[in-house]
């Protein structure tokens, strides 16, 4: 049996470039209570870019295999696993029982093989594909948790999704249709607004060309103190930074803004007075659970939902990849197949 196998693997922090592909890392052995996982499909998050960087407060042991998403088959079963057998198809749960992240402080999914906790395993019906499957833990788990699970959107609300054409961005877009909402979607050119208008969203807004809250005031209304008429129910900010502001002078009166992340920066310009006028709703959301992910599961398997894939590449391109998915060149999630296979 060989005791080597392909990955990506980081050594030390940096650009992107400080990735590397390797023919011969070490292989993981299986322990007790744990299962190998044959990686058919991981699925790249701006998570692994700050992975790479490096991230205050958080010791990354190195080396590490970068890659949270991982979706394959039970290669090999540890002492006192049970109700689990070789070949059977799984979704892992990124976090194992420790709250230690896959592709983090483990290693995980961009390598042919990842050891995981045998409670991290969720089983995956031959309906729901590798591919499918390993889009959903962070991005669309941590959207399904923020969108369903806080009962944020309800049908008819006019929603406004920043970031659209991410992982969280597209999978907020899809939930929030599949909730019956009339959604909007920011970004930054055309070709991905367009993009967006295929996958379900009602319209766009290219933020390079006017400013969110601009196209708001014309298209949706000027927010105003007296009516709950005008502008946006629901606002999606996982991107902070400098759509902050706009973000607060867009949102109704006594409407809400649903944060998860921000990718942009942590530390937006302020602007309190939008917040008590408006009477504004801030409503953070941390992360996904195994629910979420189970639940979306349910969604493709029998709802027909599915998650948007901008490419399958191979585990050589991974890096590459990473570096589209830095500069914004990605709708949709990008595929990793770790034995090549990109059917």
């Amino acid at each position: 049996m060989p005791t080597t196998m392909r990955a990506v693997v980081l050594r030390e922090h940096g650009t992107i470039d400080r990735l590397t592909y390797e023919e011969n890392y070490p292989k993981p052995q299986v322990e007790p209570g744990t299962v190998i996982v044959k990686v058919e499909a991981s699925s790249l998050n701006y998570h692994d870019i700050f992975t790479v960087r490096g991230m205050p407060g958080i010791t990354i042991p190195m080396p590490v295999v970068p890659g949270l998403d991982i979706a394959g088959t039970v290669h090999e079963v540890g002492e006192g696993v049970t109700g689990i057998e070789v070949g059977d198809r799984v979704v892992v749960n990124p976090l194992d029982s420790g709250f230690n992240l896959m592709g983090e402080v483990r290693d995980g999914g961009l390598a042919q093989y990842a050891l995981v906790e045998a409670s991290q395993l969720i089983p995956l019906p031959d309906s729901v594909s590798f591919a499918e499957a390993a889009a959903l833990p962070v991005a669309y788990g941590t959207a399904h948790r923020m969108i369903v699970g806080k009962k944020a959107v309800t049908e008819g609300d006019k929603v406004l999704v920043l970031g659209a054409s991410g992982g969280v961005g597209t999978a907020s877009v899809l939930l929030a249709k599949q909730l019956g909402a009339t959604v909007v979607a920011a970004v930054g050119s055309h070709e991905k607004g367009r993009a967006l208008l295929s996958y379900g969203a009602d319209d766009y807004v290219n933020y390079r060309e006017v400013a969110i809250d601009r196209w708001t005031r014309e298209n949706v209304g000027k927010p105003s103190r007296n009516s709950t008429e005008t502008g946006f129910d629901v606002i999606v900010n996982n991107t902070g930074g400098d759509t902050w502001r706009p973000t607060l002078k867009s949102t109704k009166l006594g409407g809400t803004i649903l944060v998860c992340g921000a990718t942009a920066g942590f530390d937006p310009i302020e602007d309190l007075r939008y917040i008590w006028s408006f009477e504004l709703k801030v409503q953070g959301s941390n992360g996904f659970g195994r629910e979420d992910i189970e639940a979306l599961i349910t969604l493709i398997d029998e709802h027909g939902f599915r998650p948007v894939i901008d490419s399958v590449v191979s585990l050589d391109e991974a890096a590459d990849a990473l570096w589209r998915l830095e500069r914004r060149e990605v709708t949709g999630k990008v595929i990793i197949a770790p034995w090549g296979d990109k059917s």
